[in-house]
């Protein structure tokens, strides 16, 4: 069951923490989607905001799940997202991250996550961050037993205008230390469309946003990416299949011509 349109209070169970969609999904790619939801467990009382608040890009990456939903069934790849809001605790940040339980987002405080103590965050941690991170394992284990290891893409959004400050980009490719894969989808989405597409914006590595790639994707020596997508264009369901469609067929060119360039090595 997906996150799309759930209310931000929901009755959670250790078994329901976590979406895996398409497990067995024999494509070439593995998807996340670290922001997915804006649900928040019921004891939390919705952190002290209020729900217009959790309607906002504060408390997930909006838009972000139907694409990466459509692009797991585009590309017959299995899909893992949490079922709780970043604001409980953040999939995509280190362990010892300050914003792995954040106090603030943008310019909103967060009542119910200030002055937690080390056995409170740690809580947290075994029960949210802790099992979507062994989903993504258990996931990664099936797909690197075969010959051909998967590519490891996270599938993100985020707001046209943040802290005041408007953002042209549009598309950001996002890599940590391994630039392979995101160097061909780079190449391979300026080739299709006419978007401000920039390499590490709106975020980069130095903000703690590459924990994924570098916890599942560099470890095991994968291709990886993430993709951040400007939230004002995947607005609506059309607007979503378009630039899932979009993606999908981008991350397959990318992914040939990164075979090519192996085989030539190779030769």
């Amino acid at each position: 069951m997906g996150t799309t349109g759930r209310t931000a209070r929901h009755d959670f169970t250790a078994n329901d923490v976590v979406d895996v969609i398409n497990p067995l999904g024999p494509g070439d790619f593995v998807l996340v989607c670290e922001h997915a939801s804006n649900a928040i467990p019921a004891e939390f009382n919705n952190l002290g905001l209020t729900a217009a608040d959790l309607e906002t890009h504060i408390a997930w990456d909006i838009g972000a799940l139907p694409v990466a939903r459509e692009m797991a069934r585009l590309l017959d790849a299995p899909l893992v997202a949490p079922r709780v809001s970043r604001l409980v605790v953040d999939c995509n940040r280190a362990m010892d991250a300050l914003d792995l339980v954040p106090v603030r987002s943008e310019t909103v405080d967060i009542p119910g996550n200030a002055g937690l103590d080390d056995d409170q965050r740690r809580e947290r941690i075994e029960r949210y961050s802790r099992l979507f991170h062994d989903a993504v394992s258990a996931c990664l284990d099936v797909r690197t037993s075969g010959l051909r290891p998967p590519v490891l893409l996270t599938i993100h959004s985020f707001t046209p205008v943040y802290a005041g400050r408007k953002r042209d980009v549009q598309l950001g490719i996002l890599h940590d230390t391994d630039t392979r894969f995101a160097d061909s989808l780079l190449a391979a989405l300026e080739a299709e469309v006419p978007l401000v597409i920039r390499r590490n914006e709106p975020y980069g590595p130095r903000d703690g946003v590459a924990h994924t790639l570098a916890t599942h994707g560099i470890r095991r020596g994968l291709l990886n990416a993430m993709i951040e997508i400007r939230n004002d264009l995947i607005a609506s369901p059309d607007a979503q299949r378009v630039m899932a469609a979009l993606l999908s067929y981008s991350a397959v060119k990318a992914l040939a011509a990164e075979a090519a360039t192996v085989s030539e090595d190779i030769h």
